[in-house]
């Protein structure tokens, strides 16, 4: 074809191009060659010379274009109402394709006359003048035009009986009628109401929205109130949910199946409204018998009907911590026997367990109900019996912990052990009180650490790493130093030992001889108040001396302070028909040593030569009596005048045994008294506490009270929670200390004193 502009009929041209837009609007067969003839067409009027016939095309097109709508219009409407969706959507299909290939058959006229501004999409937002607006719509492309054209000649007029038709063939599918019209032809109807409005920048979905989706909405919201109405009254709460769950679920798919995917939030929302909130108090009234019960089945129906409503789910986790809260003080509560710590941490363990797996299986692992459960199991182990009672469970999970790591007869395997330290941090991790179980944990590692009482080193290292991960370094601090200090020891003893084989020989030690060098500030280690020094056993007092000379050369300036109460000895008896190798402590050792010269000694005489006050005799001979190697010459307690004696009629089935010694009732660190570890955590936390109101107070300068309240509760202390009277005790003590004092002109401000 030439691209030259030349004269042209209008006239003749587009009753030729007319007939070929019949066929293209028609989806009739449209030859190649007619194609691009009409294609040249188009050109030749746009272009044509002296004054183009664009405008005038494009008339023409509108004007046919609005006739042709008229024509099917009418043909859809001499339908039956039954028959009413099927023909629009004939109609439709037909019209929307033809007016594509159209759109694509006037692309010169679309990209070059008709004149058209494009208004960016903030400007058809934001603009005001109502004349931009019209502009926009009356210059449309062709493709455009078909559709705002169906718009205006097919939707408006059909509307009503379109959207009518529409509702009862959903209404039949919910219901589970025969439809009229099939899921295709609902659902090319109701996209069409988007279709037609889908070249604009904004509001594409307004017309859908308004003449569909609103009363779609409403009406599926009155079926909805209906049908939870009806099963509200013939039903119970099981079968309510199990039916409302089955209804959502279709409801849902429904809404996929035939509205546009803008519209499915809003039918979940309008469900969730009429069947399930209208009902919460109801629910909520239900679960809590679903929850004492512990009812799964039930509950997993509740749970995702409540969880997308606002608060929906907030009392049923209120009840569940509850539920929780009483089922572990119930199994706490009553426990009895020497065994007590490990049926408290046994029990928690297993209240833990068993809801930390209700609620996976009830919840999926619900964050919210995860947080329901460590808030229930923090109330059962910080549970005080009485308001001023001290919190046991720091206490009792030590003692566990002690049990486990400590050498026994029943001792569990490596593997075992490790599994139930471990199990001890879930519980660990839920004491508030965290110094206090730290105040009881050091003084039994300790022991078991001085007495070789350990089932596994590697077990005790184990646990302190776990305390560590859970609360900081700082927590473990001591507890490291103390395994430091076994670890020096040992190389000391051998630097000791080879030292005295190097010396003379008169030098030698005729005994085995092991020393625990141990630093004062890491173990929780104290001297018993005895009426005096308690005097060494003659055949101790070189070795004693030998160390003593030993260490000091190898350090200069330190102080070496022996407990005696701390350590033991291994004697030999071969006064006895068998020889016997007995572990006893240093004080039973001492008196033992006494009968090595005569074979009875008066109480008195004994209390003299070993100094220590007849209390403290007694308490050590105790069980010698008992254990029935030395013998009384009187009933009833140790008197000053008892005479002791050695038992020559002493037997035991076994070669090799221990003594066990008395309690030291008076020693506070060593046999765990609770109320005097209280006391000391007390003035642990007074000092920490103090010690952080000067940190703050020298940085801040000038502060007010409740400002200073709120910085040291701010604090990153992981081992306990103060309470606001304790800081108020402990900022009277500073000013008191004059390290802080109140502002001259407001006595509820405090100033650092530098």
């Amino acid at each position: 074809m030439s691209l030259k502009p030349k004269q042209i009929s209008f006239k003749q041209t587009w009753e030729v191009l007319q007939e070929t837009i019949k066929c293209i609007i028609t989806s009739s067969n449209v030859p190649h060659a007619v194609w691009n003839d009409r294609f040249s067409d188009i050109y030749s009027l746009c272009v044509a010379y002296p004054e183009s016939f664009a405008e005038e095309l494009y008339n023409e097109t509108k004007k046919f274009l609005e006739g042709h709508v008229f024509e099917l219009l009418t043909s859809v409407c001499a339908e039956s109402e039954s028959g009413l969706l099927q023909a629009y959507r004939r109609a439709w299909c037909e019209y929307s394709q033809g007016t594509d290939h159209l759109h694509h058959l006037y692309s010169y006229l679309n990209q070059h006359h008709i004149r058209r501004q494009k208004f960016s999409e903030a400007e058809l937002i934001y603009g005001t003048s109502s004349s931009m607006t019209a502009d926009y719509q009356e210059q449309m492309v062709i493709g455009e035009l078909g559709l705002d054209i169906w718009k205006r000649g097919m939707i408006t007029p059909l509307k009503k009986q379109l959207v009518s038709q529409l509702l009862e063939c959903i209404h039949a599918d919910r219901v589970g009628k025969a439809q009229t019209a099939n899921t295709e032809v609902i659902w090319s109807v109701i996209h069409s109401f988007v279709q037609v409005e889908q070249y604009k920048l904004v509001d594409q979905l307004k017309m859908y929205q308004t003449i569909f989706e609103a009363p779609f909405l409403e009406a599926s919201g009155q079926f909805y109130t209906n049908e939870a109405f009806t099963l509200r009254q013939k039903s119970n709460i099981t079968y309510y949910m199990e039916k409302v769950t089955t209804q959502f679920i279709l409801e849902e798919l429904r809404a996929h199946k035939f509205l546009h995917t803008s519209s499915v939030p809003k039918v979940k929302l309008c469900f969730e409204e009429k069947m399930i909130a209208t009902y919460m108090t109801w629910l909520h009234t239900e679960a809590e018998s679903m929850i004492q019960n512990e009812r799964k089945s039930d509950l997993s129906l509740l749970y995702p009907l409540l969880r997308p409503l606002p608060g929906g789910l907030t009392p049923v986790v209120q009840k569940l911590t509850e539920h929780i809260t009483a089922q572990g003080l119930k199994a706490i509560g009553n426990l009895q026997g020497e065994n007590v710590h490990t049926q408290f941490v046994e029990n928690m363990l297993d209240v833990h367990k068993k809801y930390s797996k209700f609620i996976k299986d009830v919840f999926n692992d619900d964050l919210t109900f995860m947080a329901a459960l460590d808030k229930a199991c923090s109330a059962i182990v910080n549970h005080r019996t009485a308001p001023r009672q001290p919190v046991k469970a720091p206490e009792l999970l030590a003692k566990y912990c002690d049990s486990l790591l400590r050498k026994s007869a029943k001792a569990a395997s490596e593997v075992e052990v490790e599994e139930k330290l471990a199990s001890c941090i879930t519980v660990f991790k839920y004491v508030d009180d965290k110094d206090v179980f730290q105040k009881f944990y050091a003084p039994m590692l300790a022991k078991r650490l001085i007495h070789q009482q350990s089932q596994s080193m590697d077990a005790e290292e184990s646990m302190i790493e776990r305390l560590k991960q859970a609360c900081g370094y700082e927590f473990t601090n001591k507890l490291h130093r103390m395994f430091t200090d076994m670890s020096v020891s040992a190389d000391l003893n051998a630097k000791f030992t080879a030292s005295l084989r190097e010396g003379d020989r008169e030098n030698q030690l005729r005994i085995g001889f092991v020393v625990y060098v141990l630093q004062a500030g890491a173990w929780p280690l104290a001297l018993p108040p005895t009426s005096g020094p308690f005097h060494i056993p003659q055949q101790l007092e070189k070795s004693i001396q030998s160390f003593e000379a030993f260490y000091h050369a190898q350090f200069s300036g330190r102080k070496v302070t022996w407990l005696h109460h701390l350590c033991q000895g291994e004697l030999k008896f071969n006064y006895l028909k068998k020889p016997y190798l007995v572990v006893v402590q240093t004080y039973q050792m001492a008196l033992l040593l006494l009968f090595e010269h005569c074979n009875s000694i008066q109480c008195r005489e004994a209390a003299a030569s070993l100094h220590l006050s007849h209390d403290q005799l007694v308490k050590h001979a105790a069980s010698l009596v008992d254990s029935k190697i030395l013998k009384k010459s009187t009933e009833g307690e140790l008197e000053e005048d008892t005479v002791l004696s050695l038992n020559f009629d002493y037997s035991n089935k076994r070669m090799k045994f221990r003594i066990t010694g008395a309690l030291q009732r008076d020693v506070p660190h060593e046999n765990h008294d609770t109320e005097a570890t209280h006391r000391s955590v007390d003035e642990d936390r007074k000092l920490y506490l103090q010690a952080a109101i000067v940190r703050i107070m020298k940085s801040r300068k000038v502060l007010r009270h409740n400002q200073l309240i709120q910085e040291v509760l701010s604090q990153p202390k992981v081992t306990f929670t103060p309470s606001i009277g304790m800081i108020k005790k402990c900022i009277e003590a500073l000013i008191d200390k004059q390290y802080i004092e109140r502002t001259p002109n407001n006595a509820d401000e405090y100033s650092y004193v530098a």
